[in-house]
């Protein structure tokens, strides 16, 4: 409801050495993970080869009711899913995980990111007598994996063979009768890691907050291009298409990721304060006080203030229980829905010179409504700086910024005319190259594509976000 700008998902996978609730377990983890996606939600549990699923639209605990949940049962491997549409329509079809039952045995798939090949693979898939019941990128994934098994000797086997078609972003957790799957494209778009319980249990995440909230200690992020396989036997890695130049999305530290995590290695804490000091210095101002737009511009305000010196306060109280109101017909209840949000704390701004921080602007309507409650709050000046570069191009690899026209900096380009339409006193941007530098010690190289319209891998010309329900739209189906 803040942003304009969502992620895809979110994945966790649990392999315990005994029968247990890890459904539970899966559930706890899902919560930590809300953030990556708020459309559907599912978790599929292993008891002994038997597969049992429980998928749907809304929230974690929307979704996973007493009576779900005990549905679910016992088993030894479990893996759980979050999901935000940047391909696919809301729909249950389209929650994951997906589970599949095929010759070769029963499966289930997991997957964060997007394929910027999946509408040539799909149609190749079909014109072989392939029949899909989902719209996302995950199902031609799964049949894939599941076409490439029926020559292969074990599933890793299959899914090494896989990874040469696949092309574009895919953190994806895969459970089999007797194995648990972990792989991850060869650039790293998206984070992944493991970690361990006390009791022996392996889990597989998208972020490292979701082992803190089962009690399980971090053990290491799945590297770019490997393929890691638990079973009964312990750990074991494949990592014929690691080494390759990677690519993480350096908006995972930006604002995808909980603050609590790390990522390779790296604070997202910690790399949203620098981000704020960078701006202190690239775009100093005079002041009375350093706000930060809930949740993610707190941390890079507080870097703002520390490297600046003007002193940091609360200028908005976030209300916590509105619940999915950003999905609002109309523009007007929109408005509403921002006002019920968020408000402004007036005792700590009236009179006063404001620095308001936020991690983006994307078509520039949430922000100019942020700052019209800054005024109306009776501020004297309000200056915007954003921990992030402008938005000048589509996102290929899991984040909803499908369209050039449909952001101000592509409709307006320069920062004193977004600021002037925002409505602020002035208006500085994070640079391309502070970016860079805000988790340098990862050792990475990150992908910055929607700032620089540069990728890191070959992308289609024309990016759709439904582009499987406008193909058949268009065949009359």
């Amino acid at each position: 409801m803040l942003h304009g700008l969502h992620e895809e998902c979110g994945v966790f996978g649990i392999f315990e050495p005994n029968t247990s609730y890890v459904a539970h377990t899966t559930y706890l983890a899902l919560y930590a993970l809300q953030h990556r996606g708020q459309e559907a939600c599912g978790i599929a549990v292993n008891d002994d080869g038997v597969f049992t699923h429980e998928r749907d639209v809304g929230l974690v605990p929307e979704v996973f009711t007493p009576e779900r949940l005990a549905h679910l049962g016992k088993g030894n491997m479990a893996i759980g899913h979050v999901r935000y549409s940047t391909t696919g329509s809301i729909s249950r079809n389209n929650a994951q995980p997906l589970v599949i039952r095929h010759i070769k045995g029963n499966m289930s798939l997991a997957h964060n990111g997007n394929l910027v090949n999946s509408a040539e693979l799909r149609r190749a898939f079909e014109l072989k007598g392939a029949i899909f019941h989902a719209t996302t990128d995950t199902e031609v994934i799964a049949y894939a994996i599941t076409s490439a098994r029926l020559t292969s000797t074990t599933t890793e086997e299959a899914i090494e063979k896989v990874m040469y078609e696949l092309k574009g972003a895919y953190s994806v957790v895969v459970m089999t009768a007797t194995k648990l799957i972990a792989f991850r494209d060869p650039q790293g778009f998206r984070p992944l890691c493991l970690g361990k319980t006390k009791d022996g249990a392996v889990v597989v995440a998208s972020e490292s907050c979701a082992l803190d909230s089962i009690g399980a200690a971090f053990w290491r992020d799945v590297r770019p291009g490997e393929i890691v396989v638990i079973d009964r036997e312990g750990v074991s890695s494949i990592t014929t298409h690691c080494g390759q130049k990677t690519a993480m999305c350096v908006f995972e530290y930006i604002y995808f990721a909980r603050p609590d995590s790390f990522l390779e290695g790296v604070s997202v804490h910690t790399a949203r304060r620098r981000a704020g000091r960078f701006l202190a210095q690239e775009y100093p101002v005079e002041a009375d006080i350093v706000i930060g737009v809930p949740d993610s511009g707190i941390d890079a305000a507080m870097g703002y203030a520390e490297e600046s010196g003007i002193p940091y306060g609360v200028g908005f109280i976030k209300n916590r229980y509105v619940g999915r109101s950003f999905i609002q017909p109309t523009q007007g209840q929109r408005e509403s829905a921002v006002r019920i949000k968020l408000n402004t704390l007036r005792a700590n701004l009236e009179g006063k010179r404001v620095v308001m921080i936020d991690d983006s602007i994307v078509r520039g309507t949430t922000s100019k409504r942020i700052a019209s409650l800054l005024w109306e709050a009776g501020v004297k000046e309000v200056h915007m700086r954003v921990s992030s570069p402008p938005f000048i191009a589509p996102c290929y690899f899991g984040t909803d910024i499908d369209s050039k026209d449909k952001l101000i900096a592509c409709r307006l380009g320069s920062a004193e005319e977004i600021g002037r339409e925002l409505g602020v006193t002035s208006l500085g941007y994070l640079s391309v190259e502070n970016t860079h530098r805000l988790a340098a010690e990862a050792g990475l190289q990150f992908c910055d594509g929607c700032f620089t319209d540069r990728y890191p891998v070959e992308v289609p010309k024309t990016p759709e976000k439904n582009k499987f329900e406008q193909k058949m739209g268009q065949m009359g189906l």
